[in-house]
């Protein structure tokens, strides 16, 4: 069977490769070299070989059941409604899951990596599958002016929620290569605009600047790092923010921070991490030491913990990313934006303390670790069940789903979701 047969029998969510002009940009990209894109540090973007020695204990129950939350995650139930004003201080945050958050900055609305599809597979029909719903219908959103995509990975470039924002006036900032995958799928080229590393577009008023991050590329079984892969900067006139999509820690937040800072807000990545891809995501710890260096070496503005919570892509207990995210904050004497799904908040104003994780996740062996109390009194009275020292219940089988890096979880073996709302 010929190349271009096969070609047109793979699945329409594998995307397409770069041609033509796209091609010769990748080709004279200083990024690119011995046929591959190249990571600012070396990085390994597979698996180590002790993975398969500790399969059979990552797959017994007790395992399992770590890794997924024992009971309903709490969506935020008002979050069109929280979304119809305008921020006050002129910038936003709505974390809807994973690492899709809406930003309103000065006016303007940028949606980051969203996924509103079940699962961050090819397949409907297998792949991790979410273990929340996405706080709001994509449908209800409203305008969104940009949207930027981080790299090409099934969880952070989803190809049913692009297909849904063809037929709307939203345009895409994405990294060198991606585009390709975005005219598959119907996106006019004139809405797209493709960047190198340390290359910045204009959007409305923002300035979005694709930066260098420690990852890697791929959808389909070969072409991997053969599109870019990137953490992004959006600035307007009175705000900054930065979004590190998915990375590995490298020295290069420094250099980041010092060209495009200070961040009112940063988006880090603090989950799906292993010590046997350790290159490649970063620990809770790593997060927290990159929004130190973004920040000039002290903490400065806000930071929001994502790429955790909604889909299970790592033998992490589930709820072990948000944990150590605070742990580190309470070391570094950062301040850090805990909501639930589908909670707004401003940066500049009395951050989300909220520790709903504990309530619904399987304790620790020695209890949850304590800490000062949350600081919203409010937040504690609208949702008591979510008190930092709850217990949780038993493990709900067949929620989400138990996953290495890459891997797969059946149908079968995922209920749907349900979910929970504050009382």
């Amino acid at each position: 069977m010929t190349g271009s047969r096969l070609t047109a029998l793979r699945p329409a969510a594998f995307g397409a490769d770069p041609v033509g002009a796209r091609l010769e940009r990748i080709l004279a990209s200083p990024n690119y070299a011995d046929g591959v894109f190249q990571n600012p540090v070396g990085a390994r973007s597979t698996p180590s070989g002790g993975l398969l020695k500790a399969l059979p204990g990552n797959m017994r129950k007790e395992a399992r059941a770590l890794r997924r939350p024992a009971a309903p995650v709490p969506v935020h139930p008002t979050t069109l409604a929280d979304l119809a004003a305008p921020p006050a201080s002129g910038l936003r945050l709505t974390w809807m899951g994973h690492s899709t958050v809406l930003a309103e900055i000065d006016g303007r609305r940028v949606l980051f990596d969203p996924v509103w599809g079940d699962r961050c597979s090819p397949f409907a029909f297998a792949g991790p599958k979410r273990v929340h719903p996405v706080p709001v219908p994509l449908k209800s959103l409203g305008t969104v002016d940009v949207v930027v995509i981080s790299h090409d990975h099934y969880d952070h470039l989803d190809m049913p929620t692009i297909q849904a924002l063809v037929g709307t006036d939203t345009v895409f900032a994405v990294p060198l290569g991606v585009g390709a995958h975005l005219e598959h799928w119907g996106i006019d080229p004139k809405r797209l605009h493709e960047l190198d590393w340390n290359e910045s577009t204009e959007v409305d008023g923002l300035t979005l600047t694709a930066t260098p991050a420690r990852h890697f590329c791929g959808r389909g079984l070969r072409g991997r790092q053969q599109t870019l892969w990137a953490s992004w900067v959006v600035a307007s006139g009175d705000h900054r923010i930065y979004h590190s999509g998915d990375t590995g820690y490298f020295p290069g937040f420094a250099e980041i921070g010092e060209q495009h800072g200070p961040f009112d807000a940063t988006m880090i990545q603090i989950g799906a991490y292993s010590e046997f891809w350790p290159d490649i995501h970063m620990t809770p710890a790593e997060g927290m030491q990159a929004h130190v260096d973004l920040s000039g070496g002290t903490p400065h503005g806000a930071m929001l913990p994502i790429h955790w919570g909604t889909f299970n892509l790592a033998p992490h207990p589930w709820a072990d990313p948000a944990e150590g995210t605070l742990a580190a904050a309470r070391e570094r004497g950062a301040k850090i934006a805990t909501p639930r799904p589908g909670a707004p908040f401003e940066p500049s104003a009395d951050l989300p303390d909220d520790w709903w994780w504990r309530s619904i996740a399987v304790p620790p062996a020695g209890g949850w670790p304590q800490y000062a109390a949350p600081a919203s009194d409010a937040a504690r009275d609208a949702a008591p069940d979510a008190a930092p020292d709850a217990v949780s219940e038993a493990p709900a089988e067949g929620v989400g789903g138990a996953n290495g890096s890459g891997g797969t979880d059946g149908a079968d073996g995922a209920e749907d979701y349900e979910v929970a709302r504050p009382r």
